[in-house]
């Protein structure tokens, strides 16, 4: 299947799980960047004071927070309380009322979106804003070239559902000799709460089961701390979450040695085997008038300097057209940029 078409039906699934649109992204047009330059400068269109809650995926807590730095220097009365345990948490935050946003690095469960429905009478609404990169990290100074989906399968796996015929647990078995050959795989992961984590089980795990010696923490930087601090570590995490004591391998869809890095035009064509929308749910009535705070926010998500912002926490922007879809979900208009 031709990547780009994989891509399209990949996030067409997610879409109909998020009950949300959520297209593929794509460069802006040529020679402009990264960013689609077809995004507007935010400008405030009114005052608007009151909280954010957002309660969700410990992966977008960097993300909202430089939203949220940003969205105060223009609205100082604006109070914004970010709490990032896990994906998991968004749904119930939502139900019982405790959050503004919840932020996911997956779509809503059936379930989950069915526990919504059944207290308000309609699903929660999912806006997709921005690409994330899931990546393989070891320490800095691991010499391994790259991985196949199999070989992490075999490494992260009990269940091995990815075709290895054994497992993996020592960096020999992955060719690196020396000091390094008999030395046990050390394994970092995120909590069974997160979107991270169950992102990848159905993608890296192929649906498997976890081996009992990943060690579980609670966030994404402790996931990378910990491999930064371990010379013989390996573990999973978001792209953003990056630092100079690790480096991200280089991943294979097959056994071929065919490795593609974690970079943003690998993931916009569908190269890349490990890419996920980033989504923000919200209860929001369908056809109802959003609130000017939740508005005015979400308009600044959607602009140059809210898209900036994935790009400054390792994350990909989407491009306007998918903005326009998304903000016209909840009835606003994003006006074009004059060029």
């Amino acid at each position: 299947m031709p990547p780009s078409l994989f891509l399209a039906l990949g996030l067409a699934l997610l879409s109909s799980q998020s009950q949300a649109p959520v297209a593929p992204p794509g460069p802006g047009p040529a020679g402009d960047g990264p960013i689609d330059q077809r995004f507007p400068v935010y400008k405030p269109a009114r005052a608007v004071s009151g909280e954010i809650k957002t309660v969700g995926s410990d992966t977008m807590n960097n993300l909202f927070t430089l939203w949220g730095e940003d969205f105060r220097q223009v609205y100082p009365n604006v109070k914004i309380e970010i709490d990032g345990k896990g994906s998991a948490t968004a749904p119930p935050a939502l139900i019982e009322g405790t959050s503004t946003f919840g932020p996911m690095s997956r779509p809503m469960k059936s379930e989950e979106i069915d526990a919504f429905q059944a207290n308000f009478g309609y699903p929660p609404l999912g806006l997709q804003v921005g690409l994330d990169m899931l990546v393989v990290f070891v320490h800095k100074d691991n010499p391994l070239v790259g991985l196949s989906m199999s070989q992490v399968d075999a490494i992260f796996s009990k269940t091995r559902r990815g075709g290895a015929r054994e497992e993996i647990s020592t960096w020999g078995q992955l060719g690196l000799g020396g000091d390094w050959a008999d030395k046990p795989i050390a394994l970092y992961g995120r909590n069974s709460a997160s979107g991270t984590y169950g992102y990848f089980q159905e993608h890296a795990l192929f649906k498997g089961d976890f081996k009992d010696s990943v060690k579980e923490q609670a966030g994404s930087a402790a996931v990378v701390s910990s491999i930064a601090g371990d010379r013989y570590a390996m573990g999973y995490s978001g792209i953003g979450y990056t630092t100079a004591g690790v480096r991200a391998l280089p991943l294979s869809k097959r056994n071929d040695g065919r490795y593609v890095e974690a970079r943003e035009e690998n993931a916009y064509r569908g190269l890349y085997p490990l890419y996920r929308p980033l989504l923000v749910y919200l209860n929001h009535r369908p056809g109802a008038e959003i609130d000017p705070l939740r508005g005015e926010f979400l308009r600044f998500v959607f602009s140059r300097q809210g898209q900036a912002a994935l790009l400054e926490d390792g994350y990909l922007p989407i491009t306007y057209p998918v903005a326009r879809r998304q903000l016209g979900l909840v009835g606003i208009e994003l006006e074009a940029a004059s060029r």
